[in-house]
């Protein structure tokens, strides 16, 4: 966004939410909820759960737009780090069965486009077996650490935890392990 008096800056916005401003609430909103939305649905892979959580983001936004400080970092990073904190906690709350919605975490087909035909399904699945047969190749902390980051929101300091490993190692994990997928999958001469 680029800064006028009618097309004000994420931070304005913000500011401005602070002060109980619906309309910039709005506006911040149509900004930016298209990519927060996105973000909820990597992680819970589930649209019914991931309206839920997007819904519950902007709640907190409202609530904290005045817990925001500029030189603290930019205004999106800031919404996608709630975002994805909402998101992880209702996928851990459903790991841990305690409900959270109707939807099924684990069901990936509820974001599949509606219309699909045979040869998009058929391109899907061939794109589905390579990434399997990469995936397999890795080393198994690089696989875990991958799967559970990218699939279950983990995030590194979990990940340490997890998997008994220092932070900066799980970091040079992942890395190394999206470098190898990255050539597994022919895309090294990007």
């Amino acid at each position: 966004m680029t800064e006028s008096p009618s097309n004000p800056t994420l931070d304005q916005l913000l500011a401005r939410c602070a002060l109980a401003d619906r309309a910039a609430f709005a506006a911040l909103y149509a900004a930016t909820s298209a990519k927060l939305f996105a973000v909820v649905l990597r992680i819970l892979k589930n649209q019914e759960l991931a309206e839920d959580a997007l819904q519950d983001v902007y709640i907190k936004i409202w609530h904290s737009a005045a817990d925001h400080h500029a030189g603290k970092g930019a205004v999106m990073t800031w919404m996608t780090s709630i975002a994805r904190y909402r998101a992880i906690d209702m996928l851990r709350r459903a790991r841990s069965g305690i409900k959270v919605s109707t939807g099924d975490v684990d069901t990936v087909d509820a974001q599949q486009s509606p219309g699909g035909g045979p040869a998009e399904l058929a391109m899907q699945q061939a794109d589905n077996s390579r990434l399997s047969a990469c995936l397999d190749e890795l080393d198994p902390p690089r696989r875990a650490c991958l799967v559970l980051a990218y699939c279950d929101g983990y995030t590194h300091d979990e990940l340490s935890v997890k998997l008994g490993s220092p932070v900066g190692t799980i970091k040079s994990w992942i890395r190394r392990g999206l470098q190898a997928l990255k050539a597994c999958l022919g895309g090294e001469d990007d």
